[in-house]
């Protein structure tokens, strides 16, 4: 018998392509999952309360899978922040606020534009904020990254208010350093807590009011 000669007419199986983009796609749906169950315990039950072990149990993930993944819970809530801070729609809030104030040349429509931007994010991060200024109190782990988040949140006002001087529109009399706090006040947890949890505003009246107060503060009278 000739087996060399019967294995060469055989006909060769292609190998199956390696689908990256689809292996890709099911990675980050399940990465969604993971934080959708994470910031519904979190929010519900508390970030003391919340275990790993419950989310990977209602996520349908392994525990192991979670921590290779994030470290844990305070990494779950860095990452939770971060797609808060992403806003909505395929282009991150950053990339569009850096956008409108790169090319928008009206002053006022510009700060228009950052409080619809504000309105947009705030509901998404302030609740996970306040998660982590609770926490902080006893988890030190916890007060470090609240710290973290408060610092670059700090350079991102830097970066805005830098735009404004750049571009003529701050007022002569209020220094960058001074427009950057300001704008990190108006950004603060605290203030969203305060006007939608406390007063009960809506995050259109939200989003009006930072861009009035912003432009009050901020902006030169010559435009």
């Amino acid at each position: 018998m000739n087996y060399a000669g019967d294995l060469m007419s055989r006909p060769v199986k292609s190998r199956r392509p390696y689908d990256a983009t689809r292996r890709r796609e099911t990675a980050e749906q399940t990465r969604d999952a993971i934080l959708d169950v994470a910031e519904w315990r979190f929010l519900a039950d508390g970030f003391a309360a919340t275990t790993i072990a419950a989310i990977a149990d209602e996520a349908g993930v392994s525990q192991a899978s979670i921590y290779k993944s994030f470290g844990g819970k305070p990494g779950l809530v860095r990452a939770l922040t971060d797609r808060g801070l992403r806003g909505e729609g395929p282009t991150a809030a950053e990339d569009r606020s850096d956008l409108l104030q790169a090319t928008e040349p009206d002053p006022h429509q510009l700060m228009l534009g950052i409080g619809r931007l504000a309105a947009e994010v705030a509901p998404r991060v302030a609740p996970l904020q306040s998660l982590l200024i609770q926490a902080a109190h006893s988890d030190a782990e916890m007060a470090g990254l609240l710290d973290q988040i408060s610092a670059e949140r700090m350079t991102r006002m830097q970066h805005n208010a830098e735009a404004l001087a750049r571009r003529g529109f701050l007022r002569e009399d209020i220094s960058v350093r001074r427009a950057a706090e300001t704008m990190w006040i108006y950004s603060s947890p605290e203030l969203y807590q305060l006007l939608i949890t406390q007063l009960g505003w809506t995050t259109e009246h939200f989003g009006a009011f930072i861009a009035n107060a912003l432009e009050a503060a901020l902006l030169s009278t010559k435009h």
